[in-house]
C-alpha cells in the first residue's frame, strides 16, 4: 500500500505544487495558470486578476484573486450563518479527534479508526461499503473549520489544509492513466482503480462539492489560507463540478442531491464560467426529477421514509439557496405543492411518540431531529397549520383534523384512533415494486399502542460490501422478518399490492390489498381498525402453488407468553400490553423464529418472532384471521373467531369475539 502511494505521490506531486502536469482531460487537475482559463475574467471586480494574467504573472493574479474573495459581496450561501457559527459537541470531537488522523467517517463505526500518521486513504478496516465511501465524505472537514472559526486556533485550519490537500495527491481522478504512463505494476493500477471506485462516487464527490462551500466560506479570511492554496482549491472545486456534471446518477435520491450540490456550485461560484450551466442544469433536473420520482400522493418513490425526509431536505435547500439569491422564480409553483405534499405524507407516517416506521433501510429519527425539520420545512408552507403543530409538539399551529388516512399509489395506510399518546396506531406498506433501498415485505405493518411499538419493523442492520457484510443486510431483508405472508418461508417474488377497498367510517376503517407474491399463489390481506385498540387481519391465499404458507409476527424485544390456545400475550410490567390469536381453515402450528431488530446502522437487538404456518396443496384457498387486542378493561375475557367464509371472492364475512365484545367483520368488493 505504502509503495503504491509512494508511486501516486512522486507522479502527481505536481497537482499540488503547481509543476507540469499533463493535460489529458478536462478531468486533471492542471497547471495552476489553467484556473485561469476556468474563470471568467469580464466579470466585474476581477479587473486586477485579468491584469495579472496579461502580463503572464500567475503569482499576482492569484494574490488578486484571494483579495477579491476576502471582499466579495452579494453572495448568500444558506449552509452557513457567519453571524451565528456554532458547533456541537460531537463536531467539536471530531475535530479533534481528526488532528491525530481519527477519522470520524461513519456513526455506525465508533470510536473512529486511525488512518495512520502518513494517512492511508484506503484503509478498509470493516468491509463496509459504506464506511469507506462515507471516508471520502470528509465528514470532519466542516467541524475542523468551524473549529477554527470560531477559536481562532490555527491547529484546526493548518490541519483541513494538510489533510485536504494530501487527500488530493493521494486521490487523483486520473490516477489510473498517471500510473500506467509512470508504467505501475497491475496490482497497483488494480488497486487505483477501486480507489476510484471509492473516492470519486458521483455522490461523494458532490458531497465534498457541497461542502467544500461552507469550509470556504469559513476560512477564505484567515492569514492560513493562501493564494497557492486558493489557487488549488478553486482548480479542484472546478474538477469536482465538471466530474457530477458528467457522472449523475441515472435515478432515485442519489441523482437529487447531486443536482441540488451543482446548484449550490453554480450560484456560489459565479466566476466559473460555466457556473450557469451547473446551475440550470441541477435546476432542471430537480424540476423534472420531482415529476417522476414523487407519487401523486406525495410520497418518494423509493418508498423508504429516512430517503423520503432527505428528499424533501434537498428540494427545499435548493429552493431556499435560489431564493437568497434571487432564483426562485426558476422553480415552478408545482415544485412548492408536491414538496408540501411530501410533508404532509411524513407527519402522516409518524406515531404520536414521533417514532418513525423503519420500512426498508430507514433508520429510527430521532424527535428532535424531525421537529427541527417541521419547523424549517413551515417556513415555506405558511398556510398549513399542521407543520408548526408537529414543529412544536402541538404547542402552536393545529392538530390534523382526520384520523386514518390512504396514500393509495405509493400503498401507504394508516389506520389511526388519534393524534395522542393515549391512540393506536397501525402503517401498512403494500405498494408498488420500488428500488434498492426497499425490501420485500409487502403487507408488513406496524401496531403502536399507547407508547409503544408492538410490531416494529426489523431495520436493516447495514447496506453492502463483502460476503459477510451482505449476509448480514440480506438477513433484515427477508420476507420472513416482516409481519407478512410466506411460502415456504421464501422471499416474495412479486411486490406490486393493489387497493382492493379502503373505507373509512365513523365505525371502522377497512383495508383491503392484494400482492401477486408468488408464482401460483396471491396473497389478499384485510385489515379491520374499530377504533377501539383493536386490529383484525385476515389473509386469505389462493393459487395453484403448494406449500408451507406461513403468517410471520416479528415484535419488540420483551418477554411473550403462549397460552393453551395459542393465544400470545406480551408482559411488560407497566400494564401495556397486547394479546394476538390466529386462527386456520386448516390445521396449523406455531414455530418460534428468530427475530431482531435494528433501528440503528449496526446495532441490533434481539426480540420474539414466531410464525402460524399451514400445509397448502395445489389450488387450495386458506385464510388466516389474526386479532391483535389491548390487554385493558374494556377486552379482557378469551378470544373466539368465527369465520363464515373461506372462499376468496369478492365478498367476506367473519366474526371474531374479545371478551364480551363481538365484532361483525367483512368486505364486499365492487
Amino acid at each position: 500500500m505504502k509503495k503504491i502511494f509512494l508511486t501516486l505521490a512522486v507522479v502527481l506531486l505536481g497537482v499540488a505544487i503547481g509543476t507540469a502536469a499533463p493535460k489529458k482531460s478536462s478531468h486533471i487537475v492542471g497547471e495552476p495558470q489553467a484556473l485561469y482559463e476556468l474563470i471568467d475574467l469580464e466579470r466585474p471586480g476581477l479587473e486586477d486578476v485579468k491584469k495579472a494574467c496579461n502580463k503572464g504573472d500567475f503569482k499576482a493574479a492569484d494574490k488578486a484573486l484571494l483579495k477579491y474573495f476576502r471582499s466579495r459581496k452579494g453572495i448568500t450561501l444558506t449552509d452557513v450563518n457567519l453571524d451565528k457559527v456554532t458547533i456541537k459537541k460531537d463536531e467539536q470531537r471530531w475535530a479533534d479527534e481528526s488532528l491525530e488522523h481519527k477519522f470520524y467517517a461513519h456513526k455506525g463505526y465508533q470510536p473512529s479508526y486511525f488512518y495512520g500518521d502518513d494517512i492511508d486513504w484506503r484503509y478498509w478496516p470493516v468491509k463496509d461499503n459504506e464506511l469507506r465511501w462515507q471516508l471520502h465524505r470528509h465528514y470532519w472537514f466542516i467541524p475542523l473549520t468551524k473549529a477554527y472559526y470560531i477559536t481562532r486556533d490555527p491547529k484546526y485550519i493548518d490541519a483541513w489544509i494538510e489533510q485536504y490537500t494530501d487527500w488530493i495527491i493521494k486521490n487523483p481522478l486520473d490516477g489510473v492513466e498517471r500510473l500506467q504512463a509512470a508504467g505501475a505494476s497491475e496490482e497497483e493500477i488494480k488497486a487505483e482503480k477501486e480507489n476510484i471506485r471509492f473516492a470519486w462516487r458521483p455522490m461523494e464527490a458532490a458531497r465534498r462539492l457541497q461542502d467544500q462551500l461552507s469550509e470556504f466560506a469559513l476560512t477564505i479570511q484567515s492569514s492560513r489560507f493562501s493564494a497557492n492554496f486558493l489557487n488549488l482549491f478553486l482548480r479542484m472545486f472546478h474538477q469536482h463540478a465538471d466530474f457530477v456534471m458528467h457522472h449523475f446518477s441515472k435515478q432515485g435520491n442519489h441523482l437529487l442531491f447531486e443536482a441540488q450540490r451543482m446548484i449550490f456550485a453554480g450560484i456560489y461560484f459565479p466566476e466559473f464560467k460555466e457556473s450557469e450551466n451547473w446551475r440550470k442544469t441541477g435546476i432542471e433536473i430537480l424540476n423534472r426529477e420531482i415529476g417522476v420520482q414523487v407519487y401523486d400522493d406525495g410520497m418518494q418513490f423509493e418508498l423508504d421514509f429516512g430517503y423520503h425526509a432527505a428528499s424533501i431536505d434537498i428540494f427545499l435547500k435548493a429552493l431556499r439557496m435560489a431564493r437568497a439569491n434571487n432564483m426562485e422564480q426558476e422553480f415552478p409553483q408545482s415544485y412548492i405543492e408536491t414538496v408540501e405534499k411530501m410533508a404532509v405524507i411524513t407527519y402522516n407516517l409518524l406515531f404520536p411518540d414521533y417514532e418513525n416506521p423503519m420500512f426498508g433501510d430507514t433508520k429510527a429519527h430521532d424527535k428532535s431531529s424531525l421537529t427541527r425539520q417541521f419547523r424549517q420545512w413551515s417556513h415555506f408552507f405558511k398556510d398549513n397549520e399542521q407543520l408548526p403543530w408537529f414543529a412544536t409538539s402541538g404547542k402552536k399551529g393545529v392538530m390534523p383534523p382526520y384520523t386514518s388516512r390512504a396514500f393509495k399509489t405509493s400503498g401507504y395506510y394508516v389506520l389511526r384512533t388519534g393524534w395522542d399518546k393515549q391512540a393506536t396506531v397501525t402503517i401498512v406498506k403494500a405498494g408498488p415494486p420500488a428500488f434498492w433501498h426497499n425490501q420485500p415485505d409487502n403487507g408488513t405493518f406496524d401496531y403502536w399502542h399507547k407508547g409503544r411499538n408492538f410490531f416494529p419493523d426489523s431495520g436493516c442492520y447495514v447496506y453492502g460490501g463483502d460476503s459477510e457484510v451482505m449476509k448480514l443486510r440480506n438477513w433484515f431483508r427477508q420476507t420472513r422478518v416482516h409481519n407478512t405472508v410466506t411460502l415456504d418461508n421464501k422471499d416474495l417474488e412479486k411486490t406490486d399490492s393493489k387497493l382492493l377497498l379502503w373505507d373509512d367510517n365513523e365505525k371502522m376503517t377497512i383495508l383491503v390489498t392484494e400482492n401477486p407474491s408468488y408464482e401460483g399463489m396471491t396473497h389478499r390481506r384485510s385489515m379491520f381498525f374499530p377504533g377501539d385498540g383493536v386490529l383484525i387481519i385476515a389473509d386469505q391465499v389462493c393459487g395453484e402453488a403448494a406449500g408451507k404458507v406461513g403468517v410471520h409476527f416479528n415484535l419488540c424485544p420483551s418477554q411473550i407468553n403462549f397460552s393453551k390456545d395459542g393465544t400470545l400475550s406480551t408482559l411488560f410490567q407497566d400494564g401495556n400490553n397486547i394479546r394476538i390469536k390466529t386462527s386456520c381453515n386448516r390445521p396449523a402450528r406455531i414455530a418460534m423464529e428468530e427475530g431482531w431488530v435494528s433501528t440503528h446502522y449496526r446495532k441490533r437487538e434481539e426480540r420474539p418472532a414466531y410464525v402460524v404456518e399451514a400445509d397448502k396443496t395445489a389450488g387450495e384457498e386458506m385464510i388466516f384471521i389474526t386479532v391483535i387486542t389491548p390487554t385493558d378493561q374494556e377486552h379482557n375475557g378469551s378470544i373466539a373467531i368465527v369465520s363464515k367464509e373461506n372462499a376468496m371472492s369478492d365478498k367476506l364475512s367473519f366474526a371474531i369475539r374479545v371478551g364480551a365484545k363481538v365484532y361483525e367483520l367483512g368486505y364486499e368488493l365492487k
